[in-house]
């Protein structure tokens, strides 16, 4: 397994909790990590610890039956310093529609590049994900996929950014994406599968993409790619963990919310606005890069931010069309030959995002012990979640898979070769 970690050794330390303890917000000041360092200030160390200690308590946070509604707090501002432009030439864009959107708006650096606490900051404030969730997945990109100074890029190329870490982070099995052996790329957006999607609601006047509409959707794609992908992988974590999350995060991140809906619809103008697609039905247009935040558009309610625990909520609605996605298998060289991974996970539980969830983090907590200052950083951010989630042993990765699944062996992107037999739209 390729690792590279030198990516946390160099955090931008600019954020603190505010008034509200789930949210995030920017100081004018800003304390960073130098490259040469070898230990924290008590400040850094401090403000770290305040973050780790906010993804615990999100762990525990109780869901919000009925969501209220403040439009003063909610609405997400896309004017001045965060109005929309379109990435310029040397701009970094990816496979991840929301993180697109957000470097459009300045929220990330708009060149794609940015630090750990950049990416937490970010879909903390602007979307409402829970701080479990956000240092979950920004700490294991940045620590195997980030090969820049300030952390890690949407974008990427071969084993650094979203974009090239096939088979890690970014996986098959995209509700829109392309898989990487199917089509030669994982950040091509295949209109096909969009219009399968928006076909699944209509009427423009009524249409809402939710999660019983996502978990339809996540069957239909679970089988096209066993149908279409001879070198279909669905491994631990990525597969079982984060494929969930990128169907689950289209509602969960993506609905606008009114006081009339604080719950959120996602209608057919915001789904197209945040995926970049443009035209009428039946002759829909991709302009990659081009992600965008609607105007008046309402984040969710604060307070009631998306945490691992709404995630293992959706992924057993999902399981309850498709039980499948629970366990990590393959394509064995040839399309409709799916086979559980049963040679080195077989005692192990994925069946719900929390035991992914402690699969990553061991393997993040392992690799950042070998770096002084990287592994402060993690201990802080990373092991107050570990413990909190009482993780029990997990297995080692076993690379022995490779015998069985060829799609294992091309950890990688955002191009690659296309397999023999695949099938496309």
């Amino acid at each position: 397994m390729k690792i590279n970690a030198i990516s946390l050794a160099v955090l931008c330390l600019t954020w603190h909790a505010s008034a509200f303890p789930q949210l995030l917000q920017r100081q004018s000041s800003q304390t960073s990590i130098a490259p040469s360092q070898t230990t924290l200030t008590p400040t850094q160390t401090a403000e770290l610890s305040n973050i780790g200690q906010g993804a615990v308590k999100a762990l525990s946070q109780t869901p919000v039956a009925t969501p209220g509604f403040n439009a003063a707090l909610q609405r997400i501002d896309v004017s001045g310093v965060h109005a929309w432009r379109a990435p310029g030439p040397n701009d970094q864009r990816g496979p991840c529609p929301g993180l697109n959107a957000l470097a459009n708006h300045g929220y990330l650096p708009r060149n794609g590049v940015g630090s750990i606490l950049d990416f937490i900051t970010a879909t903390n404030t602007v979307y409402g994900m829970g701080l479990d969730l956000s240092v979950i997945l920004a700490a294991y990109g940045a620590v195997f996929d980030g090969a820049l100074p300030l952390g890690w890029s949407i974008g990427g190329g071969v084993h650094t950014g979203i974009g090239g870490s096939h088979g890690h982070y970014e996986t098959d099995n995209s509700p829109m994406r392309a898989d990487l052996n199917q089509y030669g790329s994982n950040t091509r957006l295949v209109l096909g599968q969009f219009q399968e999607f928006f076909d699944l609601q209509p009427d423009a006047a009524t249409a809402n993409y939710d999660i019983d509409v996502l978990s339809q959707f996540r069957g239909i794609r679970f089988n096209e790619s066993i149908a279409k992908n001879p070198y279909f992988y669905y491994g631990p974590f990525a597969g079982t963990t984060v494929s969930q999350a990128a169907f689950s995060f289209i509602y969960r991140f993506m609905a606008n919310h009114t006081e009339a809906n604080p719950a959120g619809i996602l209608n057919q103008d915001v789904l197209k606005s945040f995926f970049a697609v443009s035209g009428d039905d039946g002759d829909f247009t991709w302009n990659p890069g081009h992600e965008r935040i609607p105007d008046n558009w309402y984040r969710r309610a604060i307070g009631d931010e998306y945490t691992l625990d709404g995630l293992g909520s959706d992924t057993t609605t999902f399981a309850s069309r498709t039980p499948r996605i629970n366990t990590p298998g393959c394509n064995t060289g040839t399309v409709n030959s799916f086979v559980a991974i049963d040679t080195s996970y077989a005692d192990y539980d994925f069946s719900t995002p929390t035991q992914g969830v402690c699969f990553a983090l061991a393997e993040v907590l392992s690799v950042a012990e070998m770096l002084p200052v990287v592994g402060i950083v993690v201990d802080l951010l990373v092991l107050p979640v570990q413990n909190a989630l009482d993780c029990r042993t997990v297995p080692a990765r076993n690379d022995s898979v490779k015998d069985v699944c060829p799609g294992y062996s091309f950890y990688g992107g955002p191009t690659g070769m296309v397999a023999p037999g695949a099938g496309q739209d």
